[in-house]
């Protein structure tokens, strides 16, 4: 049998990590439920996650009307197994449909939707796996497919409308690139001999000189520059990928002027809505503050929300440690201590949230709006050094005659 490393908390809260050999992860599960222990991650002892190999991948906006169907299926009075095999049959989507087959088999063998759902982590998530498991423990799985539903696909919603923002300011940045390479490297060398003379003579202008040297240079050795550029690139690219490259560009993207600002609103809301929705979901705080640490994408806001949730073990607040931390803004930790006193967290936290990408969305527009003219007046500027680098001796030359 294969060894599973697991991840779990006893009765007092404390973590406790070890390996277990069993079948699937499901008896792992069940073996540590025995032991009165409450799992929070169980993997292959190679350090996958159990079911991952294999596994295909499927976009959230199809899993987000998938959760919806499948609740709207269940409502009717349709059992389990034949709601998975209508939806199997009906998807046009090939990945889609082998998850479901997959899933349908082993509900069919006995395991729970949860379990049979964890097997394919990157179609469903640890988040949509959490929800479902809560909802089908409580009895109310149809309401937390319906949940889950909305929260993908107001996700992948944010998602789109981030990437719709800055694509234009992108789009624009690398033609204004192009275009500026053009000119120097096929466009400025045509001025070349007709400029010679006033070189020789001492009198070309600093700034045409430099032009037509830059323009020679990468003329001559503009595959080795761009070579060099890609090679850069990939070994800064390597070490962001480290732990310490990570660790670090998680700390920088918290610092940086105006960006961060809408960064860290992004990364709170996500945060916020996410531990809303596993909450209301019945999920307990202490596992709902595990998965929803990793939804705000930053290393150094993941770290503070699972030190809040050891803290939650030992019978402090969630207020308390995310106020420490000095990481989280001072209204939105205010909101969170109001929604515990008043035992309405689950309720509160949405609310957070839409308040959140509400202000983000306003600071958004005014970044992309004040970018786009920002970057066509750099563009701009840089082609009036180049047009006046070369009228400038143009002109000179045409007075000396």
């Amino acid at each position: 049998m294969p060894d599973f490393a697991y991840i779990a908390r006893d009765l007092t809260g404390n973590r406790v990590e070890g390996t277990l050999a069993a079948g699937t992860e499901r008896e792992v599960v069940a073996t540590l439920s025995g032991r009165n222990l409450f799992p929070l991650k169980v993997a292959s002892a190679d350090g996958r996650a159990a079911g991952t190999k294999g596994s295909p991948r499927v976009r959230a906006r199809i899993m987000a009307s998938t959760y919806g169907q499948l609740s709207a299926l269940l409502g009717s009075g349709v059992p389990l197994l034949r709601s998975l095999e209508v939806l199997r049959q009906q998807t046009p989507h090939k990945n889609l449909a082998a998850v479901l087959e997959d899933v349908h088999s082993r509900v069919q063998e006995g395991s729970t939707l949860a379990d049979a759902m964890a097997r394919h982590p990157r179609a469903f998530g640890e988040l949509s796996t959490s929800i479902v498991r809560a909802g089908g423990e409580g009895g109310f799985l149809e309401e937390a497919l319906d949940r889950l539903a909305k929260f993908t696909e107001q996700q992948d919603e944010l998602k789109s409308r981030v990437v719709g923002a800055l694509a234009y300011p992108m789009i624009l940045f690398v033609l204004g690139t192009i275009v500026v390479n053009v000119l120097i490297i096929f466009f400025v060398p045509r001025f070349e001999t007709l400029f010679s003379r006033l070189r020789e003579r001492g009198e070309l202008p600093a700034v045409t000189d430099w032009l037509l040297t830059l323009s020679g240079v990468l003329q001559t050795y503009g595959i080795f520059v761009l070579t060099g550029i890609i090679i850069v690139g990939v070994i800064i690219r390597g070490r962001l990928e480290t732990d310490e490259g990570r660790a670090w560009l998680d700390k920088w993207r918290l610092k940086v002027p105006v960006v961060s600002g809408i960064y860290l609103s992004l990364a709170v809301s996500r945060f916020c809505r996410v531990l809303g929705t596993l909450l209301t979901g019945g999920v307990p705080i202490v596992r709902s503050l595990e998965i929803s640490a990793d939804s705000t994408g930053n290393r150094v806001l993941s770290g503070a929300i699972r030190e809040a949730a050891e803290n939650i073990s030992a019978g402090e607040s969630l207020a308390t440690p995310l106020a420490a931390s000095g990481q989280f803004p001072p209204d939105v930790v205010e909101m969170i201590a109001v929604g515990e006193q008043s035992n309405n967290l689950e309720t509160v936290l949405p609310h957070i949230a839409d308040t959140l990408e509400r202000d983000t969305w306003r600071r958004l527009d005014l970044f992309v709006r004040l970018l786009e003219p920002f970057m066509l007046l750099v563009l701009a500027g840089i082609v009036l050094v180049v047009v006046i680098a070369l009228l400038v001796p143009v002109l000179k030359m045409s007075m000396t005659v």
